[in-house]
């Protein structure tokens, strides 16, 4: 096949595999090419270009875990474990090319996909800033070096408590093992003086946990770590999880978040540390989200694609939240961000007629 002009040779016999597999996946609808210097700089002088914020990638819904509030637990039975292709991947280089940010995690642990770093390597050619959330449980000086190595400026460690014994939780994940995971990268991170990756704390705080969170920044000063994005459990994977959410019609325990959490940021703010959290607001109209789904879709690993994670779980169970607008396989993805579907979806929420899989969703109102 003959080789696309502005492709840069990097050396690799992997990575010239990848291009001429991503190249031949587009069937010749865009070009496969890298963004140049000048062309980089006027993205970030005028902002053209690049209309969607972030593109979420689920590179695999395998995961070790067995935390008890994810579908991944209650669902099992009938889950389906999957990586997704490079070549499905490749597919997604138009999007790519659009998009500020790909965020590569779903409903699983990204690490255990063999082509995780291939993922990485092809997002960064298309100008994007590349992230990912993981448990840490495969994270070794190995997976450290190579996570530099990647360009990846952002790696989030999952937690629900800041100790052992409030952590709980997440089966499967020993708490000591993420903390060892957490030091690894910032040995190597350090010693390579990888000044563009930082490295947060993905925090889920269950209703029945919330003190726990208040132990957060002494831990984050302990290993390193330069921010925490806090959340609370918005999908609600099995009977008697409604419990552990906070709601938008559930007042007192709004309330004593907001305390908490207030004096756990104004503590962190204190230390130097980034803490950043929101929490549903009753009186919001209801017609924004926090996943952002106006500039944000999320792809699935079988390739399909979802206006967000929660409405796209690779579950054999009859979901009336389910939203799928077309698979990168059959389509041009661009041609399903563009669609009227999809567009009259995005356009119901911001008009206050949400789509029946969004209304009950608390993200509306934060």
């Amino acid at each position: 096949m003959k080789k696309k002009q502005g492709m840069q040779n990097t050396g690799s016999r992997k990575t010239s595999s990848i291009e001429k597999r991503s190249t031949e996946a587009k069937e010749g609808k865009e070009e496969f090419r890298e963004p140049g210097f000048w062309e980089t700089v006027k993205e970030a002088l005028f902002g053209v270009r690049r209309p969607l914020d972030c593109i979420q990638v689920e590179v695999t819904s395998r995961c070790p875990g067995r935390c008890i509030y994810c579908p991944h637990t209650t669902l099992r039975d009938r889950w389906r474990s999957r990586d997704m292709e490079i070549s499905t991947f490749s597919r997604l280089w138009p999007l790519m090319r659009r998009s500020a940010r790909v965020h590569l995690q779903g409903w699983g642990e990204p690490l255990l996909n063999p082509a995780f770093f291939d993922m990485a390597g092809l997002a960064r050619r298309a100008g994007c800033q590349v992230s990912t959330t993981t448990c840490g449980l495969c994270m070794d000086e190995t997976i450290a070096l190579r996570i530099i190595d990647s360009g990846i400026d952002i790696v989030a460690f999952s937690l629900a408590g800041a100790k052992a014994e409030n952590n709980r939780s997440r089966l499967g994940v020993d708490f000591d093992r993420v903390c060892e995971a957490v030091s690894t990268l910032q040995a190597v991170r350090q010693k390579h003086m990888a000044v563009h990756l930082e490295i947060h704390f993905a925090y889920l705080m269950l209703a029945s946990n919330m003190e726990a969170v208040r132990g957060l920044p002494a831990l984050m000063k302990r290993l390193g770590v330069h921010a925490s994005i806090i959340s609370t459990l918005d999908y609600i994977a099995g009977p008697g999880l409604e419990a552990e959410a906070v709601g938008p019609m559930e007042p007192e325990k709004i309330e004593r978040a907001e305390a908490i959490l207030s004096e756990t940021s104004a503590e962190a703010v204190r230390m130097g540390l980034g803490f950043h959290y929101e929490l549903p607001d009753s009186s919001a109209d209801g017609t924004s989200c926090r996943e952002n789904i106006g500039r944000t879709l999320f792809v699935s690993a079988d390739g399909s694609i979802s206006p967000c994670v929660y409405v796209n779980v690779p579950a054999e169970v009859a979901d009336p939240r389910r939203r799928v607008f077309g698979n990168v396989l059959e389509r041009d993805p661009l041609a399903i961000w563009e669609s009227d579907e999809y567009r009259q979806f995005r356009e119901s929420l911001a008009s206050g007629r949400p789509d029946r899989a969004c209304q009950s969703c608390p993200k509306r109102f934060m």
